[in-house]
């Protein structure tokens, strides 16, 4: 009798448990899903993604996806990532979404499903405003200690330039422009290459520290919001929200609070 109910009864555990995780999956693809939708983000990038003084999240994705997310009747969940790791995170299943100024280039576009593009961007130049070095190109980096953000848009284009990256002295990358902005005020850093829109943001709250240099390293760019190959039906749904808030111009509102201007795009 034994050697018959120990299999009956864990082939009954097998059972139960197979439809235990089937309970507890979710799938962002239905049109009626109000889950928890989960976004991953560098929490330390402002303005698109951050921690205010009392650190709390905060930021113009921060709030562009919390007014979408009340629109589609679902929470969210913003989860902080590494972000040079951001396409196994999403392929993965930890997050769902990345939503914070995510640039689209071909290569990430084999990886993941974008929305339409919301903003321009471009990779300029930013040096501590004391030094004596002048940066008319990218061919001015040759010699210069030059530093950017780890799983960047301008990481791969230096990376991906041998003549350019042979011609620097040396190349950091870091995990956070937080830590990139630090290491280049105590001049551990000669030039950082980042986005524009980062960096004038930074320049905004200590103008007398830093400058930017009117280059455009690479090629310019577009952001958008990114998804899992497989969640076209998700994509569209964020989408549809999205057109809904410039539309009404609530997209308006929380650029200019940002950046005291609508710099999102208006295509239909």
């Amino acid at each position: 009798m034994k050697k018959i109910f120990l299999p009956l009864l864990l082939m009954i555990f097998f059972i139960a448990g197979c439809g235990g995780s089937q309970q507890g999956s979710k799938d962002v693809n239905d049109p009626k899903y109000n889950g928890t939708l989960v976004i991953g983000l560098d929490d330390e990038y402002a303005p698109f993604g951050f921690r205010d003084k009392d650190g709390e999240l905060v930021g113009f994705d921060i709030d562009l996806a919390n007014e979408a997310a009340k629109r589609m009747g679902v929470k969210i969940e913003f989860k902080p990532i590494n972000w040079n790791n951001k396409e196994n995170d999403l392929d993965a299943g930890h997050i769902d979404i990345i939503w914070n100024g995510l640039d689209i280039t071909p290569e990430r576009q084999e990886r993941i499903l974008y929305s339409k593009p919301y903003m321009d961007n471009r990779q300029i130049l930013l040096s501590k405003r004391s030094s004596d070095s002048t940066y008319l190109s990218e061919y001015d980096l040759a010699g210069k200690i030059v530093g950017t953000q780890a799983g960047s848009n301008s990481e791969d284009y230096i990376a991906g330039n041998k003549g350019l990256m042979n011609s620097i002295k040396e190349f950091k990358t870091y995990g956070t422009f937080k830590q990139a902005f630090a290491d280049l005020s105590e001049g551990k850093v000669e030039v950082l290459v980042v986005d524009e829109l980062a960096a004038r943001y930074e320049l905004s709250k200590i103008p007398r520290k830093f400058e930017i240099t009117e280059v455009t390293i690479g090629p310019a760019t577009e952001i958008g919001i990114g998804f899992r190959k497989s969640d076209t039906a998700l994509r569209d749904r964020v989408q549809k929200v999205f057109d809904e808030m410039v539309a009404d111009g609530t997209t308006k509102k929380i650029s200019e609070k940002w950046f005291q201007a609508d710099l999102v795009k208006h295509k239909k």
